[in-house]
């Protein structure tokens, strides 16, 4: 926040009744928020007199983003996204540069009168959400969700819950893997064996060779999402500069094992995930859209505020369109266009479920989800939930806006949309059948919630349920019930 805004203000109700004194959080042209000493305060500024330095001038408000977060994606992807939707919208982007470094972008129109202000903050996941709850930015770039005590400060300070609805939307993902030296004769590890490395429960690998391990750079955002997802504490690791200097340290190493992102191996091996249950995780672009593969990064645009102004609505409708997808994949991450994944292209996930199958899962039942798959694709948008519960994950909300949105665009107009639900393995099987039913279901009434109960006539939207029928993970590791717990949505003409 500029010197300015940060200066004290004085507003006064138009009756001269009730005075108070605070700090201007965020003003989007008709609605001021104070941080006063008996908490945040919104009033609508046309009905209060506004006293101090800081007050801002309606005839000269520009409406302003500022943003906060992991330099990757603000030195980059933001620029060029800042840029593409200027050129749709038939504005200007100018980008303002202070000592060879970025420290802002200005949108302007045809008069060259700026239309959106949008300082930039390049830090990291961790200085993205403090500055949040500072109010020194409106928006938060982060290759991790917000944590539990992260969003708790945010909501002492008067935010909302930061990972519900409308605050956090995913720009694109990315994906890490495991990485050895081309010496070590390793080239797949079970997802089980990378957690108990990472937490220090292994410490050698099954030869004997001593484990050391590497990450990128301390409060790197894809390794603190990394870090955040382990079972336990992490152990004694090296940490480097940037990913080539970590490919090259584990590239020299036997007995080194790694984990980077999906573009930034280097001259170190990746090695594939294949876990106990004998399934392969490979980071495929439809395996890292749906989230099947374990070791996904999203990167998350987290609002501190739902309230914003239209320009800025606009360019969040925009990161749906198709050209913001391509100027995210150019930027090296995958967009969240919902892609079909044929019936015949899941060979392999079918054919796991029907050797592993027990008693729970009669042959009846695989048959009658194969009959309901067979005449539909699946969507690459995925719903996951907390365990035992049926609330949707940050991914998931934004998957769920998604889809809304493609519903009111008429892209499923004719069509049927099928939510089936899945389960782990833990506990009794009537009862994950019956979760798995309940997290369909809860999926369809928020999607109704959303499309505020105006689904055209010609979308069909159904449930069912297998419960435990069809893992894409084994149940004995948090990575594989977490990849198992969720909804899937298939298509139909």
């Amino acid at each position: 926040m500029s010197p300015l805004a940060a200066q004290e203000v004085t507003i006064t109700s138009a009756q001269g009744g009730l005075s108070v004194t605070g700090r201007i959080v965020s003003y989007d042209g008709q609605y001021m928020r104070v941080e006063s000493d008996y908490g945040p305060l919104t009033v609508d500024y046309s009905t209060v007199q506004c006293s101090g330095a800081a007050c801002p001038d309606p005839a000269q408000y520009v409406p302003r983003l500022r943003i906060s977060g992991e330099a990757r994606a603000t030195e980059i992807l933001l620029p060029a996204l800042l840029d593409g939707f200027a050129r749709q919208a038939d504005l200007t982007a100018q980008q303002i540069v202070t000592d060879d470094m970025l420290s802002g972008i200005m949108l302007l129109d045809a008069q060259n009168a700026p239309v959106l202000d949008v300082p930039v903050l390049p830090s990291n996941s961790a200085e993205a959400f403090a500055d949040l709850v500072t109010f020194r930015a409106d928006a938060a770039l982060s290759f991790r969700e917000i944590l539990d005590v992260e969003n708790q400060r945010a909501a002492d300070v008067g935010l909302a819950d930061l990972r519900g609805l409308g605050h956090a939307f995913i720009l694109g993902i990315d994906a890490l893997v495991p990485i050895v030296s081309p010496l070590n004769p390793q080239r797949r590890i079970d997802p089980g064996l990378l957690d108990a490395a990472f937490t220090g429960v292994v410490t050698a690998w099954p030869d004997g060779t001593p484990l050391s391990l590497h990450l990128g750079p301390e409060l790197d955002g894809q390794a603190d999402a990394f870090l955040a997802s382990l079972p336990g504490d992490a152990a004694s690791l090296t940490r480097h500069r940037d990913a080539a200097a970590l490919s090259a340290a584990v590239a020299e190493d036997v007995g080194a094992l790694g984990v980077t992102a999906l573009s930034e191996t280097g001259v170190a091996q990746a090695v594939s995930l294949v876990d106990t249950c004998g399934l392969v995780s490979a980071p495929r672009i439809s395996s890292i859209k749906t989230q099947d593969y374990p070791l996904t990064t999203p990167l998350f645009l987290t609002l501190a505020q739902q309230r914003q102004p239209q320009i800025v609505l606009d360019f969040l409708g925009y990161l749906r369109s198709p050209e913001a997808h391509l100027i995210i994949r150019r930027a090296g991450l995958v967009d969240l266009g919902v892609v079909p994944i044929p019936l015949d292209g899941q060979g392999g996930r079918l054919a796991h479920a029907i050797t592993i199958a027990g008693v729970d899962t009669p042959l009846t039942e695989l048959q009658r989800m194969v009959q309901l798959m067979h005449a539909r694709a699946r969507s690459s948008l995925t719903f996951r939930f907390d365990v035992g519960t049926a609330t949707l994950d940050p991914v998931s909300n934004a998957n769920l806006l998604t889809l809304a949105h493609d519903i009111r665009a008429g892209l499923y107009d004719g069509r049927d949309i099928l939510l089936i639900g899945f389960s782990d393995g833990e506990g009794p099987a009537l009862a994950n059948l019956e979760l798995s039913g309940e997290r369909a279901k809860r999926v369809r009434d928020r999607l109704l919630d959303v499309l505020g109960d105006d689904l055209p006539e010609t979308v069909q939207i159904d449930t069912a349920a297998f419960g435990e029928a069809l893992p894409i993970g084994c149940d004995d590791t948090a990575r594989g019930r977490q990849a198992n717990r969720r909804v899937e949505v298939w298509i139909g003409d």
